[in-house]
């Protein structure tokens, strides 16, 4: 198991920058965002068409010895404006083609989130089952819209040898380890998920037995925490639509690793990951409002380094 980061928490600086600080923090995997909501700072899809990019960015990666991890596409494919859906796809073919070019094996992405009718304007994210109308939007968008894309989808990334990580987000048509095995069952064995415990603290699924039941449909891991505040869930209950700006008044907030759940769960989590066949990096992803990215990233970093064993070459796996 190595550390690694999700980098547009630092997007101010450069990727040569980037990898620097990491390196000072022993990290030397790293996450990049290619477009749609992570943007672009360290990866650009142009490198695609422009030979001299590519090779400068592989020689920054070599120089400072870095990995990639993932390359992440965050967006919505299945968004029902249709210039708005199809920018996001673009943006998704072409990561997949750029992490064939690179080697890497896994892009990060969202399932996306149709709206009510082909007439919508704006997803709709449903929620619960009644009044029926909600279960007729959910048979839908699975049957007319989620199906056809990820299918042709999921083809797509198979062809070029690379693998889907569907991130579990609330607003989104997969958003727990149930919804994310029926896109799966649905597109095949190509779509996994990128496992964030942070989105299932809140909706009061237990990341360590999400585990047992993902099994082998992990392909890339979040480190991320999420910190629950009772007195607010009793008012609030978990769907709170507060600002995550409103830190004193909303139910839940994202926290840096260790801030939310302390040592003992994450080595439980981590080992249970390693039990089940998953043995490789945990993305830190940084949205703590209450610390700056400097602050969490090197909190995150020496939280996770001192539970992961980093080998060594040449020393003992208990030195």
């Amino acid at each position: 198991m190595r550390i690694g980061v999700f980098t547009p928490l630092l997007s101010n600086f450069p990727l040569s920058k980037v990898l620097e600080k990491l390196k000072a923090l022993h990290i030397d995997a790293v996450e990049l965002g290619t477009g749609n909501y992570p943007g672009d700072a360290h990866c650009k899809l142009s490198m695609l068409e422009n030979a001299s990019a590519f090779a400068e960015f592989q020689k920054i990666l070599a120089d400072h010895g870095a990995t990639i991890s993932a390359l992440s596409c965050h967006g919505n494919p299945l968004h029902p404006d249709r210039t708005r859906a199809e920018h996001d796809r673009d943006v998704s073919r072409k990561t997949i083609l750029l992490a064939e070019k690179l080697g890497v094996s896994v892009v990060v992405d969202f399932s996306g989130c149709p709206g009510d009718s082909p007439h919508a304007i704006s997803p709709n994210w449903v929620t619960c089952p009644w009044p029926p109308d909600y279960l007729k939007v959910l048979d839908w968008q699975w049957n007319d819209i989620v199906a056809p894309y990820w299918i042709e989808h999921a083809k797509f990334a198979t062809d070029h040898g690379v693998k889907i990580a569907i991130e579990m987000h609330p607003g989104f048509v997969v958003y727990s380890p149930e919804t994310m095995l029926k896109l799966r069952s649905i597109a095949g064995p190509s779509v996994g998920c990128n496992l964030d415990p942070s989105h299932l603290f809140w909706q009061n699924i237990d990341p360590i037995a999400a585990i047992r039941f993902l099994k082998d449909a992990i392909f890339h891991v979040h480190a991320k925490d999420t910190q629950l505040y009772a007195a607010n869930l009793s008012r609030a209950g978990v769907l709170d639509t507060k600002p995550y700006t409103q830190e004193r008044d909303r139910s839940w907030i994202f926290r840096t690793c260790g801030y939310g759940h302390g040592a003992e769960w994450w080595r439980e989590f981590i080992s249970t990951l390693r039990m089940f066949g998953y043995d490789s990096v945990l993305s830190i992803e940084h949205e703590d409002s209450l610390l700056s990215a400097e602050e969490g990233l090197t909190k995150a970093a020496t939280f996770l380094n001192n539970i992961v064993i980093r080998d060594q070459p040449g020393s003992a796996w208990w030195a």
